[in-house]
C-alpha cells in the first residue's frame, strides 16, 4: 500500500473499520484518549491504576468525544532529566491483569474502539480477545517479532510508532543525520511487516519524545505530510511531553494550552489523528484547525 514519493493516499485508502464501526479519516481529524493504567506514566502515573477508576475516566473521555480509547498498563517514561530514573518494565501477566478487567468493560459500556497500548504480542492477543481491536506499539513491530502476526491473524488495526532505542535509553543523546529520511525508512520497514503478515489497517507515527531532542520534535509536528507516501494516515501524540517545556517552561500538569497548540500544529501540519490526556479540549481545538486546513485546500 506504500505509495511513490509525495503522492497522498486516497480518500477511500483512509476509511477503516474497527469491529465493525467505519470511520472516515479523511473526513476530519480523530481523537484517541490516553488511559494510563500504570503507577509510574510520566504524567498521570497511579491516578487510573485501580480498575474502577480507569473504567470511570474511560467512559468520561467517551463522553467528551473521544474517537479511540488507548489502554495501556506499562508506562514508557524515559530516563533522563525531566523523569528521573525512568519506568521500569513490567511483567506480561502484571500488564495483562491491569488492562484487560478495564478493556472488557469498557468494550460492554460505551461505542468507542479500543486500542491497547503495548510492545507485546501476548497482551496484545489477550487484549483483542477481550475486545480491542487496536494495538498501538512503540516499537513499530520491532521488540517483539511475534507481534506483526498477532495482528494480522486477529485482523486488528495496528499503530507502528517510530523509537529511537528502548524508553529507558531513547533520550539518551538522541542524533540523527537525517530525522525525517531516517525515520521514513524505520516507519516504511514497519508497514512493510506489517502488510507481509495480514495486518491491512495501520496509523503510522513518527513518536513525538521517543528518542529526539526537542528541536526534533518541532521538526517533526511542522513536516508531518513527509510521511504521507506511506500510504497511511498520520497519527501523533505530543500530550504533556517534556518538549513543550522548551518553548513555556511549565510543568508537565500545566502544560494543557501547550499541549492542544502542539496537537493544532499537527493537524496543520498533516496528522488525521492526534492522542491526547485531555479529550475534550482536544476535539475543540481540532475542529477548529480541521476547519482551517479546509479553508486552505
Amino acid at each position: 500500500m506504500m505509495h511513490a514519493a509525495g503522492e497522498r493516499p486516497s480518500e477511500g485508502a483512509l476509511v477503516y473499520t474497527f469491529a465493525g464501526r467505519r470511520y472516515d479519516l479523511s473526513s476530519r481529524t480523530h481523537v484517541m484518549g490516553i488511559l494510563n493504567v500504570t503507577p509510574d506514566s510520566f504524567s498521570d502515573g497511579g491516578k487510573y491504576l485501580p480498575a474502577g477508576k480507569a473504567l470511570e475516566r474511560g467512559l468520561v473521555m467517551a463522553e467528551e468525544g473521544a474517537d479511540f480509547i488507548d489502554v495501556g498498563g506499562e508506562s514508557t517514561r524515559p530516563k533522563g532529566s525531566s523523569y528521573g530514573e525512568g519506568a521500569d518494565p513490567v511483567g506480561t501477566q502484571e500488564e495483562l491483569d491491569r488492562v484487560i478487567p478495564v478493556i472488557e468493560e469498557l468494550c460492554r459500556r460505551v461505542n468507542v474502539p479500543i486500542s491497547i497500548d503495548t510492545y507485546k504480542a501476548d497482551v496484545a492477543s489477550a487484549a483483542l480477545a477481550a475486545g480491542a481491536s487496536i494495538v498501538n506499539d512503540i516499537s513499530g513491530f520491532g521488540f517483539d517479532p511475534a507481534m506483526a502476526a498477532a495482528v494480522g491473524k486477529a485482523g486488528a488495526t495496528a499503530v507502528v510508532m517510530h523509537i529511537r532505542g528502548t524508553p529507558k535509553t531513547m533520550q539518551s543523546n538522541p542524533v540523527y543525520d537525517d530525522l525525517f529520511g531516517e525515520i521514513h525508512a524505520s516507519l516504511g520497514t514497519a508497514v512493510r511487516k506489517g502488510e507481509a503478515h495480514g495486518v491491512r489497517q495501520m496509523f503510522v507515527d513518527p513518536g513525538i519524545g521517543f528518542g529526539k531532542t526537542a528541536g526534533d520534535n518541532y521538526r517533526l509536528l511542522s513536516g508531518l505530510g513527509r510521511f504521507a507516501d506511506l500510504g497511511y494516515p498520520v497519527l501523533v501524540g505530543p500530550s504533556r511531553k517534556s518538549f513543550l517545556a522548551l518553548s513555556t517552561g511549565l510543568p508537565v500538569h500545566d502544560r494543557l494550552e501547550a499541549s492542544l497548540a502542539a496537537a493544532v500544529s499537527a493537524v496543520l501540519s498533516g496528522a488525521h489523528a492526534v492522542r491526547v490526556h485531555d479529550v475534550r479540549e482536544a476535539r475543540r481545538a481540532v475542529a477548529v484547525a480541521d476547519a482551517v486546513r479546509r479553508a486552505s485546500r
